[in-house]
This record gives C-alpha cells, structure tokens and sequence, in this order.
C-alpha cells in the first residue's frame, strides 16, 4: 500500500536570519527525493524539523492521514541518519543489529559482504567508511515507512557510495526516502525527484538541469 509524507509551511528562523520559508515537500514510498542546496541553506535543519528533534516557527507533518508533532516519538514512522555518529563505539556490530534490526529481516540484513566483514568488530574499530555503511544500513533496514538520510555519501570511497546506492534503492522500493548531500554525482544517479533550497524557498525541479537555470550547478559538472 502506497504511504504519503507531507511536509507543509515549515518556517524556521536563527535570531533574525530566516533560513527556511514556507517549505512545502511531499514523499511517497517509493520516491527517492534529492534535497539540494548551498552550504547553509538549510538542508539539515529541514531533516531535524521532519523528524521532530528541531523546533520550527511553524511546521505542518502528516504521515497519510496522521498529523505528526514529534514523528520520531511514533514507531515506524520515520527513522533518520544524523551526519554524526549516533551508535557507541564500546558497542558490537552484532549487538547493534539486534538493537536496531527486526529479527524478520536478519537474513537479509546479512547478506553482505561488508556485514560479513565487520560482524565480529566493535564500533570503534571500524574504518570510517564501514561505520557509515553500516549506519545507513541500519536506518533503511529500520520498519519505518520513511527515513532521512543526511550526508550518506560524506567520507566514504566512491566505491563505498555505489554501494550506499544500492542499498538505497533496494529499500525504496518498500519506503519513501528523502537524501541530503553535496556529493551531486552519486545523488543524482538514484533520485526520482529532484527539490532545490534557496534563499530559504524551497521547490521541486522538473529535471536536472534546472539545478543549472537555478544556479546549483553549472552546466560543466552535469557532464
């Protein structure tokens, strides 16, 4: 069954700097949309607010046809990838997935060969592109309908980011799912959809190379 998440009149503002104006953004599972924008522009603060764990002016979230105040109180409603670690280093990798991890979905989750390398390590023993595979795996392995991805791509080897990509496609299938990231090339590949922040004003495009009229890019690093 499709699901829908509608982001609707999200207004946030630092002191007197107004950072996002009358957002509008809607998600459907299914749907891999692409969130682009300049250092600034309000990227992360637009995943915080969706997720509940930043306070907005005004912010209007519904999950179908629930109204969300704090989606990330509601179980499997939306996860979320922080660019930060959020798992302790003294932790297993094994122990994590059976935090995190449906027991339902454990074979699946297995099936890798990066997983199968660092099952026996500890958190803080992991490389720093294994540790944010392993994280974005666990959120898009997560039973929530739709996730947030906030900078999957950011510190990892291209190769590690076509793997990031195929497991984001792989979840799309059954969840909506919203990515944030300066790393264009690998974003671009993946997205249905394309919304740029600017100036605090938020849009859809209806092609990639509206992300040139508009001035993300230009017309050299679309080749």
């Amino acid at each position: 069954m499709e699901c829908s998440l509608e982001i609707d009149s999200v207004n946030k503002s630092f002191g007197d700097n107004i950072i996002l104006s009358d957002i509008y953004l809607k998600c459907k599972t299914g749907d891999i949309v692409g969130v682009f924008g300049r250092n600034g522009s309000g990227k992360s603060t637009l995943l915080k607010i969706i997720y509940g764990t930043l306070d907005a002016e005004y912010k209007f979230i519904r999950l179908d046809n629930t109204v969300l105040a704090q989606p990330y109180k509601i179980k499997n409603s939306i996860s979320y990838l922080p660019q930060k670690n959020f798992i302790p280093n003294n932790l297993s990798v094994k122990k994590v997935i059976n935090l995190f991890i449906n027991p339902n979905n454990f074979n699946e989750f297995y099936k890798d060969l990066i997983i199968k390398k660092i099952i026996k390590s500890k958190i803080s023993d992991l490389s720093g592109g294994e540790l944010k595979y392993f994280q974005v795996k666990l959120i898009l392995f997560n039973d929530a309908k739709f996730c947030l991805l906030d900078e999957p791509y950011s510190g990892v080897s291209p190769i590690i980011s076509e793997l990031i990509n195929t497991q984001i496609i792989n979840q799309s299938e059954n969840k909506g799912i919203i990515i944030t990231d300066h790393n264009y090339q690998h974003l671009l590949k993946i997205v249905n959809k394309i919304y740029l922040i600017k100036d605090g004003v938020g849009k859809f495009l209806k092609d990639k190379e509206e992300l040139v009229k508009f001035g993300y890019l230009n017309e050299k690093m679309l080749k």
